[in-house]
């Protein structure tokens, strides 16, 4: 297996330009992966020395733009009413908050994991490019299944384009031990009318459009927990994360 560490994007599109070449972000998830010899790439592209995949700026709108390579400890650093702040300080534990990396999760795209639905309820895009250009994807456009998402052959998320948060944000989750991935996530921005996401009860996360479709939902079973659970706890997570918006 090669390993390369580009300075620069272009540098990184060739790198790609291999058979089951993969990108390298934090390795939180990518290498657990090759330990258990579920994925054996021909060449890692490590992407921690392009500088433009780093760090959040403000941009015109009040919205930000969030580099692919900012940690979740960078992120946890932002303002507390932000959803995403919220979000980044239940990632897992300290050692892998100061390691891993929003980009590495979201191309990743487990669905217990903590960004993806945090990043459909405020209506994000992801920025991706490649050798042929750059493009956005929406949030909910972008995760379409089982550590499945929209990127094609070649593309790199290169950021993460979250618009203004015009209302309070709340994030609840539940799993087995503090840290862990999620049994279920909800993601709640108060903006007027209540922008709610659910994950890890369906591959990809799910929009409501109130929070009463929570016992609509189709649960999904796995190892964490059986799908009735899932239907029997899920209302009380969305109705638990909607009062905090409300009390906050």
């Amino acid at each position: 297996m090669d390993y390369v560490a580009p300075a620069t994007l272009e540098e990184a599109f060739r790198a790609l330009d291999v058979e089951d070449a993969r990108c390298l972000a934090g390795g939180q998830s990518l290498v657990a992966m090759m330990n258990l010899g579920l994925v054996t790439p021909s060449r890692l592209v490590s992407l921690r020395k392009i500088p433009e995949l780093r760090g959040v700026s403000r941009q015109k709108d009040g919205g930000l733009r969030v580099g692919a390579m900012t940690t979740h400890d960078e992120i946890a650093a932002l303002d507390d009413e932000l959803l995403l702040a919220q979000v980044a300080r239940v990632v897992a534990y300290p050692a892998i908050r100061a390691w891993g990396t929003i980009g590495g999760v979201v191309a990743h795209a487990d669905p217990a994991a903590d960004y993806p639905v945090a990043l459909v309820a405020v209506d994000a895009a992801m920025e991706v490019q490649s050798a042929r250009g750059s493009r956005r994807i929406a949030a909910r456009d972008f995760f379409r299944g089982l550590f499945e998402t929209a990127l094609g052959k070649g593309e790199i998320v290169t950021a993460i384009h979250v618009p203004p948060q015009k209302g309070r944000a709340a994030y609840e989750k539940l799993s087995l031990v503090a840290g862990d991935f999620a049994i279920l996530s909800v993601a709640v921005v108060a903006s007027g009318k209540m922008q709610i996401a659910v994950g890890g009860c369906a591959p990809a996360p799910i929009r409501l459009e109130r929070p009463e479709d929570a016992a609509k939902i189709e649960a999904t079973t796995d190892q964490r927990a059986s799908a009735a659970y899932r239907r029997r706890v899920l209302p009380e997570l969305v109705r638990r994360a909607v009062l905090r918006c409300s009390s906050n």
